[in-house]
């Protein structure tokens, strides 16, 4: 399915330029030269760009090109725009993959926590704590951890800098959002898991209890929470769009915001795919591990 979904993407992306009605050339000379030079110079600029092309035809040479890596040049700065994108989209994976151990480490815990502890207290604070997780819009909580570690306690920047610190607030901004639905997907499985007559029978065999909870029961309540884990990863990728320009860190989230504000298409064409490229092959890579993680599932006939 791989292969259909990748054209899929590819389509789309494609008509999000063939769609709109003006165009990064328009506006680069709106005001700047006469109609007569302007023109002109549009004229050109089309050829070069084929955009002067049927449609169908432009497709065929975007798709050619994508195969090639050739993501095309900035209309706005004509600079390579896999250039343009690369050391930027590996900040956002930094970012994405760092948020993502947030999410890993404080769902799992506190779902556990809330499935071995069902209906006390503690299963009572986590999942209240995770409701507002879910409810609660990511640049929402972005603000309000400027205003706590930045502006009150001045322990962390506001800006990024490109180091460790400008990492922090913004990874714990995503990677909370992320634990609150982590934590119900783990706390279900758990349950499930922690009803089975095998944790029964180790409990009788005298195991002791941490044993149990991740020799037998984690492991095997661990195939949906690496579904979620899979969805969560495109998530982070999409929320990171916000959080880069909150937090001023230079990855494709903020550059496609200025590629729009440019009417630089090609640049957020290529972010559009470069992004859902990354979703999917990561999504590949989880159906890939359900074999590691469950021997009894088989992909062949």
């Amino acid at each position: 399915m791989i292969i259909p979904i990748i054209f899929g993407i590819l389509f789309l992306t494609f008509l999000i330029k063939a769609l709109i009605p003006t165009d990064a050339v328009s506006a680069l000379f709106s005001g700047t030269v006469s109609e007569d030079k302007a023109a002109e110079a549009i004229a050109q600029i089309r050829e070069k760009y084929h955009l002067d092309l049927p449609w169908y035809r432009q497709f065929g040479i975007y798709v050619w090109d994508v195969m090639h890596l050739d993501l095309g040049e900035s209309v706005r700065t004509r600079q390579p725009v896999i250039d343009e994108i690369g050391f930027r989209y590996v900040n956002t994976l930094i970012l994405a993959f760092s948020a993502l151990i947030v999410a890993i480490v404080v769902g799992l815990v506190t779902g556990m926590l809330s499935a071995y502890f069902k209906n006390t207290w503690i299963d009572v604070t986590s999942m209240s704590v995770g409701m507002m997780g879910i409810s609660m819009p990511a640049f929402f909580l972005g603000f309000v951890l400027i205003f706590i570690f930045s502006v009150q306690l001045r322990w962390l920047p506001v800006i990024g800098r490109g180091d460790f610190q400008s990492l922090i607030l913004p990874a714990l901004t995503l990677g909370f959002i992320e634990a609150a639905a982590l934590s119900r997907v783990t706390r279900s499985s758990m349950l499930d898991v922690l009803s089975r007559e095998y944790i029964r029978t180790a409990r009788a065999k005298g195991m002791s209890e941490s044993y149990i909870l991740f020799r037998h029961a984690l492991p095997n309540a661990f195939l949906s929470i690496l579904t979620m884990i899979g969805l969560q990863i495109g998530n982070l990728l999409g929320g990171a769009f916000i959080i880069e320009v909150i937090f001023g860190w230079h990855g494709i989230g903020e550059l496609a915001v200025k590629a729009i504000q440019w009417r630089d298409f090609t640049i957020t064409q290529a972010v559009i795919l470069v992004s859902a490229g990354t979703y999917v092959f990561v999504n590949l890579i989880v159906d890939l591990l359900y074999t590691w993680v469950d021997p009894r599932i088989s992909y062949e006939e």
